[in-house]
Parts: C-alpha cells; structure tokens; sequence
C-alpha cells in the first residue's frame, strides 16, 4: 500500500464508522453466509457481537496503517485465534470479498475505483500477513 491508499482507506472508514456496527455486521455476515454458507459454524457468538468485534478489530487496524510495523503483533495473534476456530487460507478471499461489498454499500457515493482499489490493497496485505502468520503461505498482491 501506498500513503495515498493509507489515506483513502482512513478517510473511508471515518465515513463508513457513522453506520450501526450491528448493521455493518449484518450487511457483512448475510453477504459472507450468503456467499459461503459453509462459513457459519466457524463462528459461535451472536452475530450482534461479532459485529461489535469486527468493527472494533477494524478500527485498530485502520487506525494504525500508516504504522503497520504496530499491527503485527496484533495481526499474529489474530491469525493464531482464526486457526483454532478453524479459518483455512481459502477462506480470506471470500471474507474480502464480503468485506469490500459491504464497505461499497455502506459508502455509496463516497466509493469509487481508487477507494475499491486501496481497500482491496489493504485487506491483501492483511490477510497475507495473518496467512503467513498461521503458517500457510500466499503471495501478498
């Protein structure tokens, strides 16, 4: 990611946080089980607070972008936390997607292809840290 990206992904969250973080966990957790129904025994707490915990996981993380060296203690321990539950590598890509859907609802007319392409930079980024974290390998993109 560049600092313009950094930047983009900042400003947009800032935006995106004026939306209920239930909402936003609803939107994001009826895309991801739409998509992949198979996804939903991996989580076992209410979906109202897996919603709370997203958003608060988000916060930090997009928070501290611009000092990603801060996050990998984080980004480690999540990873580990995702295995026990058991979250496999080709799971981040739906996640993402459902990811950037909902940021692309939630953000309407303040989307667009620069924005879809920070985020989408960021959440590679991310998860190829917490992929690599967890043992597995994937290119970051």
């Amino acid at each position: 990611m560049n600092a313009r990206q950094v930047i983009l992904v900042q400003n947009s969250w800032r935006l995106f946080l004026s939306v209920d973080p239930v909402m936003i966990g609803q939107v994001f957790y009826g895309r991801l089980f739409m998509q992949a129904p198979r996804l939903k025994h991996l989580f076992h707490i209410s979906t109202e607070d897996q919603s709370k915990k997203l958003v608060e996981m988000l916060n930090v993380i997009v928070g501290r972008l611009d000092r990603l060296s801060e996050l990998t203690d984080d980004l480690n321990a999540l990873a580990l936390r995702h295995v026990k539950y058991g979250v496999k590598p080709e799971h981040y890509q739906t996640v993402g997607d459902a990811l950037i859907w909902t940021l692309e609802r939630g953000l309407g007319k303040d989307w667009n292809e620069d924005v879809k392409e920070a985020w989408t930079q960021c959440y590679n980024l991310l998860s190829a840290t917490m992929i690599n974290a967890a043992g597995h390998t994937r290119p970051v993109k």
